[in-house]
């Protein structure tokens, strides 16, 4: 009877337990509208992370191919003949970025070559819901790592696929890993591009040494080549903005022309790569093909797009480039040229090129003396450079189309 009284104790109804009552949790990201999601999506940009959020949700899935602003970094370019296996290992030894001289001198290398090596195996599809999963084509060189597959490698696809399913592209930045010249340490080589269906203007700035020297009591010195300047921008020689004989004599001219040429075959190489972007993505108001050294930048503007899209391409499928057309080019030297923070620059050179005949798009169509184009091409300190540069005398130069 005892153990009978304990166990109706148990159940009375003060030691009873009830279920706690069910309230259905909130998503509150459902709560935020898509226009604010667009935002946020459009700040992050990168094409890789917009991947990742595609994956998160069906309502981010649905929202991510509206982004307006987006970021493509390249992992790595191959040329064809690294797509195939019998060239696949030679290429591996090789060091990730080769001469241009080759290209220029011997035709060896193609330009796209000169950009880098493929960093990943390839595989046959994606994980990520940007791209097609059941097509992988080896059509274009440039190559983006999209996520792991699972095996320890990295999926790649060429920008062309990664960009397929946006469908509102208005400003699009595309990142070489780096840029396609080789130079040598201490040498500054920049340059940038404006391209329609043509080359409409080339900008180039380059120096054979650039020194960060110490200042001692308001005299610029290096321990290589002692006094500089003495707060002047041309190392206190009063050279009238006239090129020296000397450079004529010792190589300085014909490396300069070797650089020009150079960065443009770069220019016209990249601009043949963004045929098929281009044609697809018919809302794009900008277009910028850059590389992480800031060695080299094209440009497009709305106009330009535009220009590709409705007239024929002068290409060379030979060489993976667009054809460069004849071009008259300005050029100014300085022996030394001392840049506002102090950084000293040797052998500094600016070009600026144009077509004979100037294309309908270009942003520049007169002859006279407004050159804030040029100026205004680099990024500070290198702007600068060129606004100090293009006020010491001018030299005239033609080339012929190639």
């Amino acid at each position: 009877m005892c153990s009978l009284r304990s166990d109706q104790s148990l159940l009375s109804p003060t030691n009873r337990i009830y279920p706690e009552p069910y309230f259905p949790q909130i998503d509150h990201f459902d709560r935020i509208p898509d226009s604010l999601l667009l935002l946020v999506f459009n700040k992050i940009a990168d094409v890789k992370a917009l991947g990742r959020c595609c994956v998160v949700s069906r309502r981010f899935h649905s929202l991510v191919p509206q982004v307006e602003n987006v970021l493509v970094r390249v992992d790595c370019v191959i040329s064809d003949e690294d797509s195939s296996s019998s060239t696949a290992s030679s290429d591996k030894s090789r060091g990730p970025f080769w001469n241009l001289l080759r290209l220029v001198f011997g035709g060896i290398a193609k330009p796209i070559q000169t950009l880098g090596q493929f960093l990943g195996p390839k595989r046959p599809s994606s994980n990520l819901n940007l791209t097609s999963s059941s097509s992988n084509s080896n059509s274009s060189p440039l190559t983006v790592g999209t996520d792991d597959d699972g095996d320890g490698g990295v999926t790649h696809h060429s920008p062309t696929q990664v960009l397929k399913n946006f469908n509102e592209i208005r400003l699009l930045r595309i990142e070489l890993p780096s840029g396609e010249l080789g130079i040598e340490d201490g040498v500054l080589l920049k340059w940038r591009a404006d391209f329609g269906s043509t080359l409409d203007n080339c900008v180039i700035l380059g120096a054979s040494s650039v020194f960060h020297p110490k200042s001692q009591d308001g005299v610029v010195v290096d321990a290589s080549c002692g006094v500089i300047a003495g707060g002047g921008n041309n190392g206190g020689v009063d050279d009238n903005g006239s090129i020296p004989d000397s450079f004529y004599t010792n190589g300085g001219l014909k490396l300069r022309v070797v650089w020009t040429i150079s960065s443009l075959i770069a220019a016209s190489a990249r601009h043949y790569l963004l045929q098929p972007i281009i044609s697809e993505h018919k809302t794009l108001d900008n277009l910028v093909l850059t590389d992480a050294d800031g060695q080299g930048v094209l440009y497009m503007n709305r106009d330009q797009l535009e220009e590709l899209r409705v007239k024929p391409l002068s290409a060379s499928s030979a060489s993976k480039r667009t054809l460069v057309p004849a071009l008259n080019m300005r050029l100014w030297y300085a022996p030394h040229l001392e840049l506002p923070d102090g950084v000293v620059l040797k052998g500094a050179t600016l070009v600026a090129i144009r077509p004979s005949e100037l294309s309908p798009t270009s942003s520049v169509k007169k002859e006279g003396s407004d050159l804030s184009w040029v100026s205004t091409a680099f990024e500070e300190p290198y702007r600068s450079a060129a606004a100090m540069l293009v006020k010491r005398r001018t030299y005239c130069l033609e080339m012929n189309s190639f």
